[in-house]
């Protein structure tokens, strides 16, 4: 019988009990221009003159940069003068405001939007609902006017929603050949990344981007360039109002969000509108079919939780909402990235 020392049992249990700090630094960094400040700088910096440019005190700021350094995310150069900061390739691509990879949205949509949420995570397992109207005052009852709940709330999120498409865009839409498909529906299709890496992708394919009016406005002013004409909007409830014809039907960190039943009720809507020989591709993280992984996915169904109606799913879960539909011909394709693909056809 094992001894308690052979299960490393302190390890891991500080990496587990911690993760909360690792989090927390990497936001302070970013919402406090840390990597921006010594992207613009060309070179590296001291603590204290990161301090003084960023308005805080040298020696939070010192604490912070070491943190940093230990996490990999900045590199420390020690001299005589004294220790010089810099960021790291993974700093600059990810971690800057003005990177086309950027991560920074999404970051910040995290630390102010999902932490809040992720504090009453007892009280959501106790429940089985969303703690919006712990976090925020509103009503758990509509998740998006939770997540839309102000203008600038909205842009955050759509932001970081763009931001997670400029990493894993291309390897959903190309896990099949979707060139045949020339007229394309984004339901929720929020800020227009995915619109753009599918028109990128297939140029002689059209997107049309259908959300909620508001989100349209957003996209059409702060996020999809006006000289792209392959790109257009239609504004709308996609489960209230109509869904027009087209060939294919994109479903991108859609269904997720709602329960079983709302799903089945969508995905009807989305086969009866689609053209014979059409499609619907679902875009989502997908958890193992026995459930016992990825964790990253297991953890993002804790977040569906405390933030919204739904949950991550089996491939055979998805696809016996899609049977359920009227959809056959289901193949799954595994990314190898945070999103899968799933094409369902008609």
């Amino acid at each position: 019988m094992g001894s308690t020392k052979d299960l490393d049992y302190p390890q891991i249990l500080f990496q587990y009990t911690n993760g909360f700090l690792v989090s927390k630094v990497l936001f302070a960094a970013c919402e406090l221009g840390v990597f921006d400040l010594l992207l613009e700088s060309g070179e590296p910096l001291s603590s204290d003159a990161i301090a003084a440019r960023l308005g805080t005190s040298p020696d939070g700021m010192e604490r912070l940069l070491d943190a940093c350094v230990g996490l990999k995310i900045l590199a420390v150069e020690v001299t005589r003068e004294g220790a010089y900061y810099r960021n790291t390739e993974i700093s600059n691509l990810y971690l800057t405001k003005s990177s086309p990879k950027s991560q920074y949205h999404i970051m910040m949509y995290y630390s102010n939007t999902v932490y809040l949420c992720w504090h009453y995570l007892t009280d959501a397992v106790r429940e089985g609902r969303n703690q919006y109207e712990r976090a925020f005052g509103i009503s758990p009852k509509d998740p998006f006017g939770a997540m839309y709940r102000s203008e600038e709330e909205m842009l955050k999120f759509m932001a970081g929603q763009n931001s997670i498409w400029s990493i894993c865009g291309r390897d959903v839409l190309a896990a099949f050949d979707l060139s045949t498909f020339k007229h394309i529906y984004d339901l929720g299709g929020g800020g227009g990344a995915l619109a753009q890496e599918c028109v990128s992708v297939y140029p002689n394919s059209t997107v049309t981007i259908y959300d909620l009016p508001k989100v349209v406005q957003v996209a059409k002013e702060r996020f999809v360039p006006s000289e792209e004409r392959r790109i257009t909007f239609h504004e709308g409830d996609f489960f209230k109002d109509s869904i027009p014809e087209a060939d294919l039907y994109i479903l991108s960190k859609i269904l997720h969000d709602w329960d079983d039943d709302k799903c089945k009720q969508l995905l009807a809507k989305v086969h009866k509108a689609c053209i014979p020989g059409g499609a619907v591709l679902l875009v989502e993280s997908l958890l193992n079919d026995d459930k016992s992984g990825p964790v990253e996915t297991q953890l993002y169904s804790m977040n569906m939780l405390v933030q919204t109606e739904g949950k991550e799913r089996t491939p055979a879960e998805y696809s016996n909402l899609l049977q359920a539909a009227g959809f056959t011909e289901i193949q799954v394709k595994r990314t190898g990235k945070l999103y899968d693909a799933i094409l369902g056809r008609k």
